[in-house]
């Protein structure tokens, strides 16, 4: 019942932080405040709502960790796809061919960004993922919770079954075994942001077939879609499904170090990052 609950609430202020950054899309400076404070805002909610229902301290959202988390998640994010577009442009499926007439867009990108990734990491890691493994354990709920990710991906413009695989695999893969590992939303919210901001506006790339939002970097993609990913971006790449197995391997392995795998038969009385489950003072 409380999942329902949690999964209406955050649908439904999503869709609100959807339409308020609408309404100032194209304009770089009211996009990033608005953007930043519906990401804020979609993460006071989930906290109370959260709270409210499972009368606990919501330890995922905690303000102690948020600043290293999205520190941290932001420049893996950056360097993971800066270093795969690179080596789908030394095999010749991607090159810059200049810089775009308008950088300042790059500006107002981070905000569309922010209140977009933050949306989907409290929907897939901390609705879905959370409430699957009290029931089934880490290694399902992992596989679920990438697998619907993945399939999401299905209903964006030029979306391939492949791209849509890759997308399970590399980004369901990565992202769940950041909130794994960590044991809070902000890793993999930082992580999310910073894959999609150097990938559409830095390098000025694709989106998950969602086409390309002018930032700095003008750039066009050439020759084998295994390589470029086509049309449904670098997402699609092989590259990138190798280089999120990879992350995904690491984040695993630190989460099996800490001893933050839930097994089935403890499945039912996780709690994130071993706090007690009631509320605070």
């Amino acid at each position: 019942m409380w999942f329902l609950v949690q999964l209406v609430a955050v649908v439904a202020v999503s869709l609100l932080a959807g339409q308020a950054v609408a309404l100032v899309d194209g304009r770089a400076w009211p996009s990033l405040v608005v953007g930043v404070g519906a990401a804020v805002v979609s993460t006071l909610v989930y906290s109370a709502v959260v709270r409210a229902t499972e009368k606990r301290r919501v330890v995922e959202t905690s303000g102690r960790t948020a600043a290293s988390g999205l520190i941290r998640g932001l420049i893996l994010g950056v360097a993971v796809f800066s270093l795969v577009i690179g080596v789908i442009a030394l095999n010749g499926g991607y090159r810059i061919v200049g810089t775009t007439a308008d950088p300042i867009n790059a500006v107002g990108l981070a905000g569309f960004m922010a209140a977009a990734v933050t949306s989907e990491e409290l929907l897939y890691r901390g609705v879905l993922f959370r409430h699957l493994e009290r029931v089934t354990g880490t290694w399902l709920a992992f596989a679920v919770s990438a697998l619907v990710f993945g399939g999401v991906h299905l209903l964006n413009p030029n979306a391939t079954w492949w791209g849509a695989l890759c997308v399970a695999i590399a980004g369901g893969g990565m992202l769940t075994s950041a909130f794994i590992a960590a044991r809070n939303l902000w890793l993999p919210i930082g992580l999310h942001f910073g894959w999609n901001y150097a990938q559409s506006a830095i390098f000025g790339s694709e989106v998950s077939g969602n086409g390309v939002r002018e930032g700095i970097l003008e750039s066009e993609s050439s020759g084998d879609a295994l390589i470029s990913g086509g049309l449904f971006g670098p997402e699609a790449s092989v590259f990138t499904l190798v280089a999120g197995v990879v992350v995904t391997v690491v984040f695993l392995w630190l989460a099996h170090r800490r001893g933050r795998l839930v097994p089935i038969r403890r499945a039912a009385a996780v709690e994130a990052d071993a706090q007690p489950s009631k509320l605070a003072g």
